[in-house]
């Protein structure tokens, strides 16, 4: 079983990457405009995200406009969409069950079954972590590509900082989740021991002697 130490350890890395990976969700900064080449127009700087667009002026206004149809969104952004709420609700749920698990926690009293509880919310920290560093990866691919493509001179976009979040994210659920499943295994074998001793001297005939 892991030790108290590990577990708070993992669970103060779950809830760390839990709050990366809301603010990827909920902040639209995955791309930014750039401003090389012939986009030298400072006045005004466009971010998107996941849900909205926004132009931010120089004085500090910040206008934004959600996406107008789902349907004619790119599909990096779509996938994105779905893995990033999956990823989130997965690490509140795997949070829940280690904190429930946890040796620190007397919310379930069977001790043997914990380590199988805390190994559950390990697998399940690991599957959001790469959930969420998966459209990361996917949106910073597509951004480079069109960054580095001739026909897109009028507009260029450049990594936002909710994809570094996201990567960072997607680090500490992994970093999590594989500290619990190295220190969450059950012991096995110390019963059978036990019960084959015990066996042993129950079953010594008596015999009466005259």
């Amino acid at each position: 079983m892991g030790s108290v130490g590990v577990q708070v350890v993992c669970v103060a890395l779950g809830v760390l990457g839990l709050i990366g990976v809301i603010v990827c969700c909920a902040v639209p900064r995955w791309k930014v405009s750039s401003f090389v080449g012939a986009n030298i127009v400072t006045a005004q700087t466009s971010q998107q995200g996941l849900w909205t667009t926004c132009v931010v002026q120089s004085t500090g206004q910040q206008q934004c406009k959600n996406y107008d149809s789902v349907l004619v969104l790119p599909s990096d952004l779509q996938a994105a969409r779905a893995m990033t709420i999956i990823s989130c609700m997965l690490s509140i749920l795997s949070v829940l069950i280690l904190f429930c698990g946890a040796d620190f926690t007397t919310c379930v009293e069977n001790e043997a079954a914990k380590p199988k509880i805390s190994l559950v919310a390990g697998v399940g920290l690991m599957l959001a972590g790469v959930l969420v560093i998966i459209p990361a990866s996917w949106f910073a691919s597509n951004t480079v590509k069109e960054f580095n493509n001739p026909l897109h001179v009028s507009q260029r976009w450049e990594l936002g900082a909710c994809i570094y979040v996201g990567w960072g994210a997607g680090v500490l659920l992994l970093l999590a989740g594989g500290l619990l499943c190295c220190f969450s295994r059950p012991k096995s074998g110390s019963s059978g021991g036990t019960a084959k001793y015990y066996n042993s001297n129950a079953s010594a005939p008596n015999k009466n002697y005259v």
